[in-house]
């Protein structure tokens, strides 16, 4: 009946040529809901186009028993066997009847998972992006380990393309820009798990917004602007619209896409009173959008215009908003020849730029001040080198 695996045989774990996420495709959860063990093998199979002799050597059976297995004419009644046969197959315990230690550990680590990426974009938000890195970290590396031991169950791979996302978005808040790059390839990882589920609309347009904007602030404009118009055209809420189309301005305003710019501003200020007013969608934020990009385009006379018409705060935004706020009012208010109020500006951008931790916004400080302010543009670049020396250590 049984073959165990000998010299000649694989060990009982999934080859490394198996398709890395072939649990968590939408055809894979229609299958393993059903709990019928002959679906799921064949599943398998079919996959890693396997015929039923190689799946029973990865398992430890005949032919024929793999046969009777896939057909219902032999069923696994003892629990240890099921447990290997979902080790094997990188499935958690549960999903073959069996519940034990194993599964209680792959629930608790979903619990804990899902609870440190809430709480790390908390932390994030509030400004405190490198707590966010230290909490995110040792749960990425946990979940990539898992995948890639074989277990690539829906869940886990969810858990992992936001944490990977998280992790992105929170180092492109504390590393300077000669290294935002690191921070767009962990989102580029975080699009490439979603993508295998195959079902999430809202997931991967998320994905895709984060995405495209730590891929503008790496200064590659042009990904950026695609991966944000893919996130704008999949949105399935209109909420989920308005939080890709700041996003999208910011790309296209750096690209220096006029035509683009005011037309996903248009519409962007055509949806706040439709949609819900989040850290980044609302009019305070917008106006610093829509002062960048005016710069960005060409279009200095009307930011000057427009710099003083800062509208009040209708929403909590996120600290760093502030200084991004700030350091843009004051690159139009030179521009306008106002030194005195860009220098009043970027001071009070440097202390928050340093109590926040925000290389990225000190280096934007620096440019701003140039050389018509060299006592700013020195203090911000001490700063910078303080938090390059404590990044080294």
């Amino acid at each position: 009946m049984t073959q165990p695996a000998g010299p000649g045989l694989p060990s009982p774990r999934p080859a490394a040529r198996h398709v890395l996420w072939h649990w968590a495709t939408p055809q894979a959860e229609a299958v393993l809901v059903t709990r019928d063990l002959g679906a799921i093998l064949r599943f398998h199979r079919v996959v890693h186009r396997l015929n039923q002799t190689e799946l029973g050597q990865l398992l430890g059976y005949d032919k024929t028993y793999v046969s009777a297995l896939e057909l219902g004419k032999r069923s696994l009644e003892d629990v240890g066997s099921r447990r290997r046969v979902a080790e094997c197959l990188g499935l958690p315990p549960h999903v073959l009847g069996v519940t034990d230690v194993a599964d209680t550990d792959h629930r608790a680590m979903l619990q804990f998972g899902e609870s440190t990426v809430r709480l790390a974009e908390i932390a994030r938000q509030s400004g405190h992006a490198s707590e966010a890195v230290a909490e995110l970290w040792p749960l990425v590396a946990r979940l990539e380990a898992r995948v890639e031991d074989g277990h690539s169950e829906r869940d886990v791979v969810r858990l992992l393309s936001r944490a990977r996302v998280g992790l992105g978005v929170a180092l492109g808040n504390v590393l300077p820009e000669e290294r935002l790059a690191t921070a767009a390839r962990w989102t580029a990882k975080s699009l490439e798990a979603a993508r295998h589920l195959g079902d999430d609309p809202a997931l991967l347009s998320g994905i895709l917004r984060m995405h495209g904007n730590e891929l503008r602030k790496a200064r590659i404009h042009g990904a950026a602007v695609e991966r944000l118009r893919h996130a704008v055209a999949i949105a399935p809420t209109l909420d989920d619209r308005a939080a890709a189309l700041p996003l999208l301005a910011r790309a296209a305003g750096a690209l220096g896409d006029r035509e683009l710019f005011d037309a996903v501003l248009c519409e962007t200020d055509t949806l706040l009173d439709q949609a819900g007013h989040t850290s980044l969608f609302n009019p305070f934020s917008l106006h610093e959008i829509h002062l960048r990009g005016l710069l960005a385009t060409g279009r200095a006379p009307e930011a000057i215009r427009l710099v003083e018409e800062q509208p009040a705060l209708t929403t909590t935004v996120a600290p760093q908003w502030r200084v991004i706020e700030l350091v843009t009012g004051a690159q139009v208010r030179l521009i306008g020849n106002d030194r005195t109020g860009a220098a009043e500006a970027l001071d009070a951008a440097v202390g928050e730029a340093v109590v926040q931790r925000l290389p990225h916004q000190l280096q934007r400080i620096m440019r701003a001040a140039g050389q018509q302010l060299p006592d700013v543009r020195a203090a911000a670049g001490d700063a910078l080198d303080r938090i390059r020396q404590e990044m080294a250590a």
